[in-house]
């Protein structure tokens, strides 16, 4: 018989659910209380903090890069001026996968992998935050069109316009002005990351390395509000930045493009100052190059060839160049000798073409072989006497020679601005022992007397010691600068003056140089046969290869570049110096007769009018006039 079905229990049922909406109800309820404890923890607790990163994802402090200084010549003319131009940024933050944004942007420019490389590079290198990276500059219309069509596909890719440096006279002040360059990872380190947000670009040589701190300007910023893209909604708070102070520099257009006209296809430098003040008038070192390669970022092709260069276009040869300075320093062992009693204006020394050390066989040899018979020192110095300079120099010694020729600026730094400037090398006992750990032989105390031997001088050194000689002594370090913002630089350090104990010491030297270029026997009479002013100068020649004893220097034999180098120094007029010039023709031969000629084209470009008379401004004073007749 079947077993009867029992009844639902309806109750009990009941009662089940009851217990399990209720276990619900508890876990729903936990989890409220627990989510608006967690609101609460944000909300109120950690209100502030939430807050301020809110702001900071929609509002940024972006740099207002300054606007760069200009310089111009002592004329007006612009040396370095800012030029607008597009540029590319990235900015690292918004881009998210900066890999593949890379690899879109040189896909859609056509470029190369090395330019992917130069990108990646420049956007890794360490900035502030959400700061656009300039990656390409100078952009063509055609580039900025497949930038905007290829926008959706670039985030974090901008074309922003600003302002880059331009050298309108190119190669002309490569040498002197200089040039801006990218900033490197290591000026990142020293540089104040605040003063230079979103600045992209420092002065690397030159004034504009030297004045970089006038030059830069202050930063200025933006606070702006940005929508989930980073694109600015609206500005918030703007502080405009301070720009850079103008520079005018003491160098003339007009006299440097004629100094380089003058030098010619020869390898060398000019410097020419204006003794009474210190300006540098001229600064030329040929051969030069475009320092506008090298703002926006130099092509490794192109700095190969420059750097490759055997004519070294990169070397600035008037503020590094050491060379010997020849017989060009006769004047001033002149009146080292005159000072130090070694010497009086009227000894004699007899001159059969050579020169012995006592109880010596080796003959130093005079340039004229055939010799010069009894010179005193003013026809030491027109003829250029080897053999007076020998026994002055042997007279006078290493260590008196030394402390006088330190006083004109031979192996020290004579400059108040150019900081690239070598000391050069002026000898002593000391350094010889220190260097060669060996002691001073006299034979080289001769040959430092006719400025050979381990003296090193740069052409700014020369005509500085020119200059001392046109001004009887005053010291006036050269500088490049006339007025910053309008302010006139001061030395900080200034050099005592030379004090003899007679001045007529100054005359008799100033004497001999004049008779260098105006007397008939003087060794370049030739250019004074053409001037129209009265001018005092010394001619050098350096040699780059030793002569054995007993040989010849023969031309035909000896490479190109192993020929002897040329010098000349001059200052005029010699009654009222304007204008002091030293020329350095490497591998010129002749100082008379290829550096002279230089110095006197040079002089005409600043001393002469346009129909060849001597400016009235520069004509000799009436008392002057009177004293000398």
């Amino acid at each position: 018989m079947p077993q009867p079905i029992p009844l639902k229990d309806h109750e009990k049922d009941a009662r089940l659910v009851r217990q399990r909406a209720l276990v619900g109800s508890i876990v729903v309820l936990v989890l409220v209380l627990v989510l608006i404890a967690r609101m609460y923890y944000l909300q109120v607790i950690q209100y502030d903090h939430h807050a301020t990163l809110s702001e900071n994802n929609r509002v940024h402090v972006q740099p207002i890069p300054p606007s760069r200084g200009l310089v111009f010549d002592r004329t007006g003319r612009i040396l370095a001026d800012n030029r607008p131009s597009f540029s590319l940024t990235v900015t690292r933050e918004r881009t998210g996968n900066l890999a593949q944004v890379l690899d879109t942007l040189v896909e859609s420019l056509g470029m190369t992998e090395e330019d992917r490389e130069l990108f990646e590079k420049r956007v890794l290198q360490g900035r502030r935050p959400f700061e656009p990276v300039p990656v390409l500059f100078e952009l063509t219309e055609e580039q900025i069109a497949l930038v905007a069509v290829n926008q959706f596909r670039l985030p974090g890719v901008e074309v922003s316009a600003q302002l880059v440096r331009h050298y309108p006279y190119r190669e002309h002040f490569a040498h002197s002005v200089g040039y801006v360059g990218r900033i490197n990872e290591q000026e990142l380190k020293t540089l104040d990351p605040v003063d230079y947000s979103g600045t992209h670009h420092i002065g690397k040589t030159g004034i504009e390395k030297f004045y970089e701190a006038e030059l830069h300007g202050k930063v200025g910023y933006e606070e702006v509000e940005t929508n989930a893209r980073g694109r600015v909604l609206r500005v918030l708070k703007h502080t405009d930045p301070k720009p850079g102070a103008d520079l005018v520099l003491t160098l003339d257009l007009g006299l440097q493009q004629a100094a380089e006209a003058a030098l010619g296809d020869h390898r060398g430098a000019v410097v020419a100052l204006q003794p009474a003040t210190g300006e540098v008038l001229a600064m030329v070192s040929l051969p030069s190059y475009d320092p506008n390669l090298f703002v926006t970022g130099i092509s490794f092709k192109d700095y190969s060839m420059l750097r490759d260069s055997i004519d070294r276009p990169l070397y600035n040869r008037v503020l590094r160049g050491l060379y010997p300075p020849g017989s060009t320093i006769k004047p001033m062992m002149a009146i080292a000798g005159l000072d130090a009693g070694a010497v009086t204006r009227t000894s004699r020394v007899f001159d059969p073409g050579f020169y012995q050390l006592p109880n010596v066989d080796h003959k130093y040899r005079n340039w004229n072989r055939r010799g010069d018979g009894w010179v005193e020192l003013e026809t030491a110095i027109m003829r250029s006497n080897d053999t007076y300079f020998y026994d002055l120099a042997h007279k006078l010694g290493i260590d008196r020679m030394h402390t006088y020729m330190t006083r004109f600026g031979i192996g020290q730094h004579v400059s108040l601005d150019m900081n690239e400037e070598s000391s050069g090398l002026m000898p002593s006992r000391q350094w010889k022992r220190t260097r060669y750990k060996q002691a001073w032989y006299p034979g080289e105390t001769v040959i430092l007397g006719i400025g050979q031997g381990y003296m090193q001088t740069t052409p700014l050194q020369l005509a500085q010691a020119c200059a001392l000689m046109a001004t009887r002594g005053k010291w006036i370090r050269p500088h490049l600068a006339h007025s910053i913002d309008g302010r006139s630089p001061i030395d900080p350090n200034p050099v005592p003056d030379i004090q003899l104990r007679d001045p007529n010491f100054w005359e008799y030297a100033r004497r001999g140089m004049e008779m260098v270029v105006h007397s008939p026997r003087g060794t370049a009479k030739r250019v004074g046969d053409t001037a129209a002013y009265r001018i005092a100068g010394k001619s050098g020649t350096a040699q780059v290869v030793g002569i054995k004893q007993g040989e010849r220097y023969e031309r035909g034999k000896l490479a190109e570049r192993h020929r002897d180098h040329a010098l000349f120094i001059a200052f005029a007029p010699v009654d009222n110096p304007q204008i002091a010039v030293a020329v350095m023709v490497e591998n010129g031969e002749s100082g008379s007769g290829v550096a002279a000629p230089i110095v006197k084209k040079v002089m005409d470009a600043w001393l002469l009018d346009a129909n060849g008379k001597l400016k009235t401004e520069y004509a000799m004073p009436v008392e002057a006039e009177v004293s000398r007749r």
